[in-house]
């Protein structure tokens, strides 16, 4: 079952965990730590568990970015703040977004405990060996208050996936840029969009759509070839398989509860306007399409 399982509830936690990126709370928190600029911010937030790291090893993990624009906000981030200070900030932040969008009473309700306590479980059983961001995240404490332990979790699981999608693109020969290209292709996001906020020029971009013609996988439009369809698909599916070890864990009837109490959260983001249309993940329309859970 897992999956299914895996892509199920990934399109279901990946919108609450993005509130990190796009909240007005979060970019004040940021901001209050004297990081400078959102891309600073990012980095900083995002990277904080694992210690104070270096640029290489930030753009290693996060697989995408050009170098330069990590070695634009670190290591210079933790000479502002130190990541356990950034680690405490990013949760009281998140916190107070997920009261502002959810509500007082739904942050304290029974379903937010129990959605909490469920993720965690989910997340104590992930398979880190291999999975920097995933480990660094497993290992922080567990939080006190229901609404901000579900976050953490959800976040644990959403790098533990990551971790296993980089794995999956680097056994397929998939670097970074063409990665972007795939998605792109697919419809899944904005191409300018994608290659600007990467910080990747046009040459490269050029260059990684000539790599994926010559494997057979894009036309001479730019477009996914019947075989581009295909590895992409392979792609993800592996990725799924990859992320199924945590709902393995936790079961059918377990990660069921946990998808039906996610998805009323998850809507709420998605028609909240707050994550923007042109989004790196591509969840604000036409989630849930793998119906029945």
């Amino acid at each position: 079952m897992g999956d299914t399982v895996a892509r199920s509830l990934w399109e279901r936690f990946e919108p609450v965990h993005g509130l990190v990126y796009f909240t007005p709370e979060v970019r004040r928190a940021a901001d209050g730590l004297g990081l400078r600029g959102f891309w600073m911010g990012y980095f900083a937030l995002r990277a904080a568990p694992l210690g104070p790291a270096p640029a290489s090893v930030v753009t290693s993990c996060f697989y995408v970015f050009h170098p330069d624009r990590v070695a634009r906000a670190l290591p210079d981030a933790w000479g502002y703040a130190d990541p356990a200070d950034v680690l405490a900030a990013r949760a009281r932040a998140v916190g107070s977004a997920m009261t502002g969008l959810f509500g007082p009473d739904a942050v304290a309700s029974a379903e937010m405990a129990e959605a909490a306590d469920l993720a965690w479980a989910a997340a104590e059983a992930a398979d880190t060996a291999g999975r920097v961001l995933g480990a660094a995240n497993q290992a922080l404490a567990r939080p006190a208050e229901p609404h901000i332990r579900l976050w953490q979790a959800l976040t644990t699981l959403r790098e533990h996936r990551g971790d296993g999608h980089v794995a999956v693109l680097v056994g397929r020969g998939v670097g970074p840029v063409e990665a972007m290209v795939l998605k792109c292709a697919a419809g899944e996001s904005e191409e300018e969009f994608q290659r600007q906020t990467r910080n990747w020029d046009v040459e490269a971009w050029r260059a990684a759509r000539a790599r994926l013609a010559a494997r057979g996988w894009l036309d001479e439009e730019g477009h996914l070839t019947k075989e581009g369809v295909a590895a992409r698909e392979e792609i993800e599916a592996d990725t799924d398989a990859a992320a199924a070890r945590p709902w393995d864990a936790l079961g059918t009837e377990a990660a069921d509860r946990l998808a039906h109490l996610l998805e009323p959260l998850a809507r709420t983001v998605l028609d909240s306007g707050i994550v923007p249309p042109a989004n790196p993940v591509g969840l604000t329309t036409g989630a849930w399409s793998t119906a029945g859970r």
